[in-house]
């Protein structure tokens, strides 16, 4: 696919997006790759890494090496991301303290809007696709559902968290900040990209390394296999987590966070009409409904994109 600065400018903004989205427990930066037209081609250029590309260098060069990995699209991809993680670390965790419903009435009709998207690009809807569609939500639920584990701060723990989280944060619908809380490593994460702890980082991204690298090797084998079965399942995922991104909920019991502050453990879904304080109704909605046109933008988007070259 030939594109020009205009569409790497495009894709650096798509990575942006991926990172925002990836920094919220709830929301995936697979689902903006999906919705904006970008996920195979993404699975498709990761699974091209392997150690079978020293040779390529030796016999080939660098220019076929690159066009291989399609590496201007991973880069464009991945320099998104990194501005993203980056630069929004703290406006995300500011505002996720401070407007916590606006924050999920957005991504909720994001979510929502993102389910309708994938579920048109099924093409049928056999039996398979139906059992996929309700395995995958339940699945997505129940992981919704499990409480934080204790924190650990450890290198060797970070370094598999890093390769566990990774997968989820390709996945549409499971959010690899999700994983993380779950994990327990998630304000760890967030602490060391705010203070640029270069030693964390490195060893989480080393395991992210590892994981995406084995991951999308199953993933792409399941798209080529089993696409339509797939796609049912990862509109599952995002049914199941859109329990863990309802804006309005009431605290069941809490924990204390690394700061030695109460935060909220497992939680239950409330109407806006019941919840204990102010719930913003017509704030969130409004976000809601922009986040659902959102979609309809980033299709338009990725549908123009697939047309060039």
């Amino acid at each position: 696919m030939k594109r020009n600065l205009l569409d790497y400018f495009a894709l650096i903004l798509k990575g942006i997006a991926m990172g925002a989205a990836d920094l919220v427990p709830g929301v995936s930066g697979g689902t903006i790759a999906f919705i904006s037209g970008i996920y195979e081609e993404l699975i498709s250029s990761l699974n091209a890494i392997n150690l079978s590309l020293i040779k390529t260098i030796k016999t080939e060069g660098l220019k076929s090496f690159w066009k291989k990995i399609n590496g201007s699209f991973l880069v464009a991809i991945l320099l998104g991301i990194a501005v993203s993680i980056l630069s929004l670390s703290k406006l995300i965790t500011w505002l996720l303290h401070e407007k916590p419903i606006l924050v999920w009435a957005f991504f909720f009709g994001l979510v929502l809007a993102s389910i309708l998207f994938v579920t048109k690009k099924i093409n049928q809807w056999k039996l398979g696709e139906f059992l996929g569609l309700i395995i995958g939500t339940l699945f997505a639920y129940q992981l919704t559902k499990i409480g934080a584990m204790g924190s650990s701060e450890s290198m060797l723990y970070l370094f598999i968290s890093g390769a566990i989280a990774i997968c989820a944060m390709i996945l549409p619908g499971i959010s690899g900040a999700f994983i993380l809380v779950i994990l327990g490593s998630y304000n760890t994460v967030l602490q060391a990209i705010n203070e640029k702890s270069i030693g964390k980082l490195l060893v989480f991204i080393a395991g992210a390394i590892v994981g995406i690298l084995s991951f999308s090797k199953l993933l792409k084998w399941l798209f080529n296999n089993y696409k339509s079965i797939t796609l049912a399942v990862l509109t599952g995922f995002m049914v199941g987590a859109l329990a863990k991104i309802w804006p309005w909920k009431r605290a069941l019991s809490f924990r204390l966070n690394s700061k030695g502050i109460n935060v909220p453990l497992n939680e239950e879904c409330v109407s806006p009409l019941s919840f204990d304080g102010n719930p913003q109704i017509l704030s969130a909605f409004t976000l809601m409904v922009f986040g659902f046109l959102m979609i309809l933008v980033l299709e338009k988007i990725g549908s123009k994109n697939k047309t060039v070259g």
